[in-house]
């Protein structure tokens, strides 16, 4: 339990990091579990996705919870909400999606509308 913060999840991410492989879960602005283990989706359209993002898919199917997903090998940033999967944003539109399905000062975690990530 946490106060969450750039550098607290950059080290938690970090490659060879014990917990980096898995998922961290952010409840306001507190990072409250991490190393966590998530629902795989049982059926995927593109059969290429890995255990990352398969995950990030199914917790997406199973709960009203949006998930940002890193790929480990491209550093392609995803956002999985609904059971769909936006992959391909950069930081600009990673923010704007979040700001539109979260809103401003929910859980801004000090970061204006207008700063960048």
């Amino acid at each position: 339990d946490a106060d969450v913060s750039g550098d607290l999840l950059t080290t938690i991410f970090t490659p060879r990091s014990p917990l980096h492989d898995q998922a961290v879960v952010i409840r306001g602005e507190r990072v409250v579990a991490a190393r966590c283990t998530l629902p795989l989706a049982e059926e995927v359209e593109d059969q290429r996705l890995g255990t990352r993002h398969r995950a990030a898919l199914g917790l997406s199917q199973e709960s009203d919870a949006v998930i940002v997903v890193v790929s480990e090998e491209n550093r392609m940033i995803s956002l999985a909400i609904g059971g769909g999967l936006v992959r391909g944003l950069d930081g600009r539109e990673l923010k704007m999606r979040l700001v539109e399905l979260i809103g401003p000062g929910q859980g801004n975690l000090g970061v204006t509308e207008d700063e960048d990530v």
